[in-house]
């Protein structure tokens, strides 16, 4: 094989693998739900150590198979899971879960992910070094891009992980060829294994979730759905779930005005509210649901056949962007426990339905409804403060105060009604939210946490986050790796943690505008790799302009998306959206790969500059949990920042250099 092709193939393994990875330890470990980019950062920690280590002579890249099969086999024999039966789950608790402890088992993932990633890192390192800079990473680059789209595309077709293992087996043993068959074929297969025992489970592979479909002998009529190891939804008949869950009629019970003609249910799911609305006389409801694998699960085990009625449309969407969208008018509108625990991507700490629960959100349900329309909003809401929250950012809205009802103190399960026409609804008997319990404040677009109480970091995150640096410091150490060798690339170090950042940011930015869909995310990714691989041509073909006004041109891009919110281009039609999006965001993204290629097609060594790279993204998504407490705008002003850092680091390490002496 061509040294071309090798290092065209290491590099689809290592996208590849890293992709998968992030997908299956989710439904995995429960714990990734709150802590985003942990399989992220410790992909880059193994990948910075392998470029940074390709100098040295035993080659670890033939060690790929067997770190890959010992992490799988790790995570099937301790998965974290949640030990209840339901179907409604709050975010931030109130749940027992099963397996191991978040402080044994979140680093123990972090540095077998990392050694997963160094050695296929390896094999990509040593092919790297074997051509110019600028050509190996062009090669590195279109590799990436080809693991990414194969990746993207198997999951799309719900594709299980025994053909995830199935890829990266096939390839990893015509890329080992050098490594002797025992520690080739036998973790190879063993990983197979334990990845087709995965998959025979009878589990649903949607682009968001591992779904499980768990039948219940003693209740024929129940079917219970966990994703990703949570329980999630319960198909009952409408009957049945009204007659145990009373709560679920209170916005047509509490309706003193005509029948509802029209209704919008948001999260429908498997179908269960677009019955219950259909029974109470509803003309017709528009059902959105962001998972097409869940309205097919509705589709052929809701014993109602809601979604075979005629007088109801699927949309399978994002329920924020069908909202942006609507140009019809409702009068009922139902956010029927949109509670997904389950993350955009990797990185920006964004949910699927995070951008519903924002002030922003709520003046676009607004919008759609008819003067005299009510909204309803329902969930698992264990803490008194979040209801207490819900119901000032409703007040707000609307100007009057909702209707609370609650089921219980320990379940917390409570339906919020509310309508600008102060007779429209009956609200005898509701519940009142004790003057003690005061709202933490309202949630927008630019920081869309309804969970997180405080204005500060929460301390669970700040520990996780100093753990994971002394972890991948310790690891850097361990390895013998000399952190000196990174003195003459501190400017690579930091461009590598500002990347990170406009990567989350760009990530957030597009989420809002668009949606919080596999496909927005899949064409972020893509976008960003495109933009990397245009960086490297420019460098290539053309005669760049000096390295200082490369970074005033990135200063003025970051500073236009800090100018420029992104809700201001939520008003745009939707071609001029995607157009001024795609300029406002990728200008830095492109300038800034531009910057980097420039000064990477010049470094004496390419791998412990790549490597170095790699390692400045830790510090990038360890920074990445600061939009918790400051919101996503402001992360502009830290990636300014960090390339501030880069040019100074960039101009010392110039001053430092050998100057050619004069004869």
């Amino acid at each position: 094989m061509k040294r071309a092709g090798r290092l065209f193939l290491w590099s689809f393994v290592m996208l590849f693998v890293e992709l998968a990875l992030i997908r299956w330890t989710g439904e995995r470990v429960l714990y990734l739900s709150f802590f985003s980019n942990f399989v992220l950062l410790g992909s880059f920690l193994g990948i910075g150590i392998g470029f940074l280590r390709a100098g040295r002579r035993h080659p670890i890249s033939r060690y790929a198979p067997l770190a890959l099969a010992v992490l799988i086999g790790f995570l099937m024999a301790f998965p974290v899971e949640v030990d209840r039966a339901g179907d409604e789950l709050i975010y931030f608790g109130g749940f027992t879960r099963s397996g191991l402890s978040p402080w044994i088992i979140l680093p123990i993932l972090f540095l077998a992910v990392a050694a997963v990633l160094a050695t296929i890192a390896d094999g990509v390192a040593r092919e790297f070094a074997k051509f110019a800079p600028l050509r190996a990473y062009r090669i590195d680059i279109t590799g990436s891009i080809a693991g990414t789209l194969a990746f993207t595309g198997l999951a799309y077709v719900g594709t299980p992980p025994i053909v995830w293992g199935a890829v990266a087996a096939v390839l990893l043993l015509l890329l080992t060829s050098d490594a002797t068959p025992v520690i080739r074929f036998a973790p190879l297969a063993a990983l197979l294994v334990l990845l087709l025992l995965d998959s025979t489970s009878g589990a649903i592979w949607s682009p968001y979730y591992r779904i499980d479909v768990l039948e219940d002998p003693d209740r024929p009529e129940q079917v219970r759905i966990n994703v990703n190891g949570i329980p999630h939804q319960t198909i009952l008949p409408a009957t049945v779930r009204l007659e145990q869950e009373p709560l679920y009629a209170a916005p047509y019970e509490r309706n003193t005005g005509p029948g509802f003609e029209r209704a919008l249910v948001v999260g429908a799911g498997n179908g269960t509210d677009v019955a219950i609305a259909l029974r109470n006389g509803v003309g017709s409801v528009d059902a959105v649901e962001i998972d097409p694998e869940l309205v097919a699960l509705g589709e052929q085990r809701n014993p109602d056949q809601p979604y075979e009625d005629s007088r109801v449309r699927v949309i399978v969407d994002d329920g924020r962007a069908f909202l942006r969208r609507a140009d019809a008018t409702y009068d009922l509108v139902l956010y029927a426990l949109p509670d997904s625990l389950t993350l955009v991507s990797g990185q920006a700490n964004l949910r699927l339905e995070s951008y519903l629960f924002t002030e922003e959100s709520l003046a676009e349900v607004h919008r759609v409804l008819e003067d005299d329309g009510v909204f309803a909003m329902y969930n698992l809401y264990r803490e008194p403060w979040l209801v207490a929250r819900l119901a000032d950012m409703l007040e707000t809205e609307f100007g009057v105060s909702p209707c609370v009802d609650l089921v219980g103190v320990e379940r917390g399960l409570a339906m919020l009604i509310v309508s600008e026409s102060p007779d429209r609804i009956d609200c005898s008997g509701a519940a009142s939210i004790p003057a003690s319990v005061t709202s933490p404040g309202t949630v927008t677009d630019d920081r869309p946490f309804l969970y997180l109480r405080g204005s500060l970091l929460p301390p669970v995150y700040a520990l996780a986050v100093i753990a994971m640096f002394i972890v991948a410091l310790a690891a850097v150490r361990l390895t013998g790796l000399r952190l000196g060798a990174m003195g003459p690339y501190m400017d690579l170090f930091f461009m590598g943690a500002a990347f990170l950042l406009l990567e989350v940011r760009t990530v957030a930015q597009f989420a809002l505008l668009f949606g919080s869909t596999w496909l927005v995310n899949a064409m972020v990714f893509g976008g960003i790799l495109v933009a990397v691989l245009a960086a490297i041509e420019l460098a290539k073909m053309s005669r760049l302009p000096p390295p200082g006004v490369l970074y005033a041109a990135l200063f003025v891009s970051l500073a236009v998306i800090w100018l420029v919110p992104t809700s201001a281009l939520l008003g745009l039609a939707p071609l001029p959206r995607l157009l001024v999006g795609v300029a406002v965001a990728f200008t830095p993204v492109l300038l800034a790969n531009i910057v980097f290629a420039q000064r990477f097609r010049d470094t004496a060594s390419s791998t412990t500059a790549f490597g170095t790279n790699l390692l400045g993204a830790i510090i990038g998504g360890g920074l990445e949990y600061s939009a918790l407490v400051v919101g996503y705008r402001v992360l502009a002003l830290a990636v300014a920042l960090l390339y501030a850092l880069a040019l100074i680091s960039w101009r010392m390490i110039e001053r430092r250099a050998p100057q050619p002496q004069l004869t």
